[in-house]
């Protein structure tokens, strides 16, 4: 089985990255979609981040109806804070007979040779990626990438945190049973 790992803060997870895992999960060869929920991006401020149960069971509940995607808390049990590379070999470990490949949008990609052992994981993982407006793929540095027009909505999980905070409405830019339960569990206030 071959399955894509799109890894993120998902804080909270919206529309836009549900198209994205959603487009990714049947355009491609790929057989399911992790949406890999990160305790902590090296790379981000920790400050603005919900508690990464409570947003690893968002994203579960925004996919509990799609066979082809699962929610993924694998970096909760391992070192922090979490680098791809390590996450990937702990997975090799854990599931031998599977095939991982990694999700991303093109702005994220531009970022690789910042990641830790970058040249490992562009020799032995495909990498689909997404393109973003404004960050175009100038330089592969040698990795199997597969480039997608998927979707794009122009919102972020950083609006969506200060209109909850400022009591405006995010219906339709999140699933309607996210934003139930941020709203009964007053997250983002």
């Amino acid at each position: 089985m071959r399955i894509g790992l799109y890894f993120g803060s998902f804080n909270p997870i919206h529309t836009g990255h549900l198209i994205i895992a959603n487009y990714v999960a049947y355009n491609t060869d790929l057989d399911k979609v992790w949406l890999v929920v990160s305790p902590h991006n090296p790379l981000k401020p920790q400050s603005a981040l919900l508690n990464e149960h409570d947003r690893f069971h968002l994203v579960e509940m925004a996919i509990k109806d799609e066979p082809k995607l699962r929610a993924s808390n694998i970096e909760f049990s391992l070192p922090r804070p979490s680098f791809t590379v390590d996450t990937l070999a702990y997975l090799g470990e854990k599931f031998p007979t599977q095939e991982f490949a990694i999700i991303m949008g093109s702005d994220s990609f531009q970022n690789l040779p910042r990641w830790k052992n970058y040249e490992h994981i562009i020799r032995n993982y495909p990498i689909y990626v997404y393109r973003r407006p404004g960050h175009e793929i100038k330089d592969t540095w040698g990795a199997k990438v597969e480039l997608l027009d998927a979707p794009m909505l122009d919102i972020s999980a950083t609006d969506i945190r200060k209109w909850i905070k400022e009591g405006k409405s995010v219906r339709y830019m999140v699933p309607d049973s996210v934003i139930n339960y941020i709203t009964e569990n007053n997250y983002y206030k």
